[in-house]
């Protein structure tokens, strides 16, 4: 089978990940393939910022799980790596499509390289908040960039799961 077409196939989402940090050279390619994500009119509005810290991650993570409603929650999953993706809302009207395929590309890179990961939601009302529009001012982002998501990376702490039997229906041809 092609590789890219097992990929696509077998990569599944990951919530439990060892705190080994991702090696540099993946996390470059990976990268490296969210940039080649298609926008439209070749925008390229999105942006990724790249958290290693863990000082930070843990900030994102209580941001997020706020806005969750469940302030216990640990919605990073104890990922070492989370890569949050942004648009830029003043190049295109489609800042969340644009955003997506950047966060697909990501974590279909990642897995062909051996790296797990998980779309981790809430990006937009986190950095909207006092809190995450600070962080953003921190990496240089400004009130005209809007949350995307969250694609955090790692390697898992699990069996990889299982894929559920698609729908019936999925897919109608005229």
């Amino acid at each position: 089978m092609n590789e890219t077409i097992k990929t696509l196939l077998e990569r599944r989402s990951i919530r439990s990940f060892k705190s080994e940090q991702v090696k540099n050279d993946d996390l470059d390619l990976i990268l490296k393939a969210g940039t080649y994500a298609p926008t439209a009119r070749g925008t390229q509005a999105p942006v990724m910022v790249v958290v290693q810290d863990a000082e930070t991650i843990t900030e994102m993570e209580k941001l997020n799980a706020e806005v969750m409603g469940n302030p216990e929650a640990r919605p990073f999953y104890g990922a070492p790596t989370v890569i949050v993706v942004f648009s830029d809302t003043r190049l295109t009207n489609n800042a969340f499509q644009d955003g997506s395929l950047v966060l697909g590309n990501l974590m279909n890179a990642a897995f062909s390289l051996g790296v797990d990961s998980c779309w981790i939601n809430r990006a937009t009302e986190t950095f909207k908040t006092p809190a995450g529009i600070e962080l953003m001012k921190k990496w240089g982002l400004d009130e005209n960039y809007i949350g995307i998501g969250n694609c955090i990376l790692g390697y898992r702490d699990c069996e990889l799961p299982e894929a559920k039997p698609r729908k019936d229906g999925y897919i109608i041809r005229t």
